[in-house]
C-alpha cells in the first residue's frame, strides 16, 4: 500500500479534448518526493526544448506531495511548472490555500496539462473523474467572479478553482495562477502559459477527507506540539498575528526598505509606520473596528493553525477592498508601496486587489510601476505615451490607474505588461539602467546590499530572483545565531551550518550558508510545504521535523540529509532545464544599479555590492555546488551523483560534457 499518495497522475490533452490517468511508479515519487522537483520530471519529459514559453506544446504540470492534505499545518501546498514566458528560463511557483489539499482529496498527486484548447475552457475535477466544460462565458471575468461562477454552475460552494484572470487571459507576461481568489502561484508568469492554453480554471471537489497515513500518532503528536509553539514562539506569534508585513518597519530601520527604484532603503520613519503591519492590523482588517481582527481578519490553508493571512476589509477613494481579495504581504506592501514611493496603505491595499482579481503578480506588477516612474522622471516616457497620466513618486492615483492599463494591457500598459525588461528594451535610450532585474524577473524586496548573500541567489537563481529560495544572512550573524533559546543555531547546524558569519561577509563560509540554505528551502519546495511553517531558521518547524513529517505519512525512513539531497536535486533539475535552453553563467548577472549606484538615505546611505568579491564568491558557489565555473551548468558527475544521469544522457549529452572545473559535487 502507498501512503500519503493517491498514485495517480492526471494528463489532460487540450488540444484533442482528452484525459488519461498515469500510475508512476512508487520508486518515481520516492526519488522525486512530489512538488518542484517532480513536476520538472514531467516538464522534462513532455515539453521539447526551444519552444516559445506561450507555445502550446510548453507543458504546464501542477504537482502536490504525500503530505498534501495530512492534518498538520503547512503541507496544503502545490507547486506550478512550465517555461516561463517572463523569463525564457524554466518556471516555479507555489501557492497554497485549499486547493491543493482538495485535489488530493479528489483522487491527484498532479495534473499536466498539454496542448491549446481552440477555445475557453476549464477542467472540472471530481472524485477521480476529469471533464473538460466550455469557459467561454467565465473569459473576461475577474477571480472573485469566476469563482462565484463556478460554483453557481457547478452546485456547490465548496468546489476550490485555481484559475487565471483577465491578466493570464491576455498574457501578461507575469500573470499569476490564483486560487481562494487571493492565493497566488505569483512568480514567473505561469498564468500566461495558462491563459496562452485557453484554460480559463481547474475547479477540484473531492469528498474522500482523508489519505492514508503509515503513522499517524506520531504525526498527531508533532501537530499537537507544533500547535503549542504557536502560542509560545515569538516569530510565529509575529507572524500569526502580523503576517509578513510585521517587517516593513524593521526593514527600514536598517536601511532594507527598498524606495524608489531602489535608490534607496530608506523611506523614512513615519512614511514606514504608515505601511507597517501593525497599522494593517490596526485599521484595515476585517473586524478592526470592534477590536475583532484577530479573529475576523486572519485566515490560513487548510489545516493550519498559524493563520497568517491578512484579510482586509476597508476602502480607498471611495473603492471597496473587498475580503475576499485578501491583504497585502509584506513583498506587496513594498513593491506596490514603498518601490512607488508610496506611503498610502489603503491605496497599496487597492492595488494589491487589483493584481488578485486581474490575476497578476504583485512583486513584477509593482517593481515594473517603479521602472516606469523612473523612465517618465527621466523624460525617457512623456504624458502623451502614458494617456496624460503624470507618473512620479508617491503620485499614488496616477499609479494605480497606470497598473489598471498593464493588467488590461492598454496603451502603454500593453508594454508594462511585457515586464521591465521588456519594456526597457522598447522604451530604450538608456531605459536599461533603471532595471533592477535577474534574468528578467523583478528583484522582490529584500536587499543584497545588506544581505550579501542574497546577490549569488538573485544572480544564479534558475528561475530569477527570488527571496524564497534560500535563507536571509541575518539569521547567521554570531549574535542573532544564539537566539530564540538556541533555535536558530540548533537549526542550522542540523544542515552543517556551525559557523556564524558577520552580515557583510561573502566568504567561503558564507557562500557555503547560502547554498545550503538553498537545498534545504529547495526540498521545501519538493515536500511542497509552507516556507513560513517549515524551514531552516525562525518557522514554526526546522527540517528535522519536516523529515519527522515525511516519514509519519509515507512510512519512508526520510532523515534531513536525504531532504538536502532531494534539494540539491531539484536544484540541478532546474538549472539543467536552464541549460537545456541556453541559458549559463552569463545571465547570472545581476543590474549595474546593484553595483555602482550608491542608496541613497538613511542608514544605508552609500552602501553598494562590490563586484569583485561578489564574482569570487560566484566562483565559489559554482565550485561547491559542482557546477563548471566557465559555463555555470552541472557536470556530469554531479548529475550521477544525484541520481540524475537519465537527464544527462537523454537531454544534454554534449552541455554536460565533463570539461573545465568539476567542482566538488552538490549537497556537499
Amino acid at each position: 500500500m502507498m501512503y500519503g499518495y493517491s498514485g495517480s497522475i492526471l494528463h489532460v490533452d487540450l488540444t484533442h479534448g482528452a484525459v488519461k490517468v498515469e500510475h508512476p511508479s512508487d520508486d518515481l515519487y520516492r526519488s522525486y518526493v512530489g512538488g518542484s522537483a517532480l513536476g520538472l520530471y514531467f516538464l522534462f519529459k513532455h515539453t521539447p526544448p526551444g519552444i516559445d514559453a506561450l507555445d502550446p506544446d510548453n507543458t504546464l504540470v501542477f504537482m502536490l506531495s504525500g503530505v498534501t492534505g495530512a492534518p498538520i499545518s503547512g503541507q496544503s501546498r502545490a507547486t506550478v511548472v512550465a517555461k516561463s514566458p517572463l523569463t525564457n528560463c524554466v518556471g516555479d511557483s507555489q501557492a497554497g490555500g485549499y486547493w491543493p489539499a482538495e485535489l488530493k482529496f479528489a483522487g491527484f498527486d498532479g495534473l499536466v496539462i498539454h496542448g491549446r484548447a481552440p477555445s475557453p475552457v476549464y477542467l472540472w475535477i471530481h472524485d477521480g473523474q476529469c471533464e473538460l466544460r466550455d469557459g467561454a462565458h467565465l473569459w473576461g471575468n475577474t477571480t472573485r467572479e469566476t469563482e462565484a461562477l463556478i460554483a453557481k454552475e457547478l452546485g456547490s460552494e465548496h468546489i476550490e478553482v485555481a484559475q487565471i484572470g483577465p491578466a493570464g487571459e491576455k498574457c501578461v507576461r507575469f500573470a499569476s495562477i490564483m486560487n481562494m481568489s487571493n492565493r497566488a502561484h505569483g512568480r514567473t508568469g505561469m498564468g500566461a502559459v495558462m491563459g496562452s492554453k485557453n484554460l480559463k480554471a481547474i475547479a477540484v471537489r473531492g469528498t474522500n477527507r482523508r489519505i492514508p497515513i503509515a503513522d499517524i500518532r506520531s504525526l498527531m503528536e508533532l501537530a499537537k506540539q507544533s500547535n503549542l509553539a504557536i502560542g509560545t514562539d515569538f516569530d510565529m506569534e509575529d507572524l500569526s498575528r502580523y503576517g509578513t508585513a510585521g517587517i516593513v518597519e524593521s526593514q527600514n530601520l536598517v536601511g532594507g526598505l527598498v524606495t524608489r527604484n531602489w535608490q534607496s532603503g530608506y523611506l523614512g520613519t513615519d512614511r514606514a509606520q504608515m505601511l507597517s503591519g501593525k497599522r494593517l492590523y490596526d485599521e484595515l482588517l476585517r473586524g478592526a473596528a470592534t477590536g475583532e481582527q484577530r479573529r475576523l481578519g486572519r485566515d490560513s490553508c487548510f489545516a493550519c493553525a498559524v493563520r497568517c493571512k491578512r484579510v482586509v476589509q476597508a476602502e480607498w477613494e471611495g473603492r471597496a477592498i473587498d475580503p475576499k481579495s485578501g491583504g497585502p504581504e509584506y513583498e506587496a506592501i513594498a513593491a506596490l508601496g514603498s518601490y512607488c514611493g508610496i506611503d498610502d496603505l489603503r491605496a497599496v491595499a487597492y492595488a494589491n486587489q487589483l493584481c488578485n482579481q486581474y490575476g497578476a503578480d504583485t512583486i513584477s506588477a509593482g517593481a515594473t510601476m517603479a521602472f516606469a516612474i523612473e523612465c517618465f522622471e527621466a523624460g525617457l516616457i512623456t504624458a502623451k505615451d502614458t494617456g496624460g497620466l503624470q507618473l512620479g513618486w508617491g503620485r499614488t492615483e496616477a499609479i494605480v490607474s497606470m497598473l489598471e492599463m498593464t493588467l488590461r494591457r492598454e496603451g502603454l500598459g500593453d508594454i508594462l505588461a511585457e515586464g521591465s525588461a521588456r519594456a526597457a528594451v522598447h522604451i530604450g535610450k538608456g531605459a536599461d539602467s533603471f532595471l533592477m532585474t535577474a534574468k528578467n524577473q523583478e528583484f522582490p524586496a529584500h536587499m543584497p546590499h545588506l544581505k550579501r548573500s542574497l546577490a549569488l541567489i538573485y544572480a544564479t537563481n534558475p528561475f530569477g530572483a527570488d527571496h524564497q529560495s534560500s535563507e536571509h544572512d541575518v539569521f547567521y550573524e554570531p549574535d542573532v545565531y544564539e537566539l530564540m533559546n538556541g533555535k536558530y543555531r540548533q537549526r542550522l547546524t542540523a544542515i552543517g551550518l556551525t559557523s556564524p558569519q558577520p552580515a557583510d561577509a561573502l566568504n567561503r563560509e558564507k557562500v557555503s550558508f547560502a547554498l545550503r540554505t538553498q537545498y534545504a528551502m529547495s526540498a521545501i519546495d519538493t515536500a511542497s510545504v509552507c516556507h513560513f511553517v517549515f524551514g531552516p531558521t525562525f518557522q514554526l518547524m526546522g527540517m528535522d521535523e519536516l523529515a519527522t513529517m515525511i516519514s509519519a505519512v509515507t512510512g519512508w525512513d526520510m532523515t534531513t540529509q536525504e531532504l538536502m539531497t532531494l534539494g540539491a536535486r531539484r536544484l540541478n533539475m532546474l538549472r539543467a532545464f536552464n541549460a537545456r535552453e541556453g541559458i549559463n553563467r552569463d545571465h547570472d548577472a545581476l543590474p549595474s544599479r546593484i553595483f555602482q549606484q550608491p542608496l541613497q538615505g538613511g542608514p544605508s546611505d552609500g552602501v553598494t555590492v562590490d563586484k569583485a568579491e561578489f564574482e569570487q564568491a560566484l566562483d565559489l558557489y559554482f565550485d561547491i555546488a559542482g557546477w563548471d565555473r566557465v559555463s555555470g551548468n552541472p557536470t556530469r558527475q554531479t548529475l550521477e551523483k544525484l541520481g540524475l544521469q537519465w537527464l544527462a544522457d537523454e537531454f544534454l549529452p554534449t552541455t554536460f560534457a565533463s570539461i573545465g572545473r568539476q567542482g566538488t559535487g552538490g549537497a556537499e
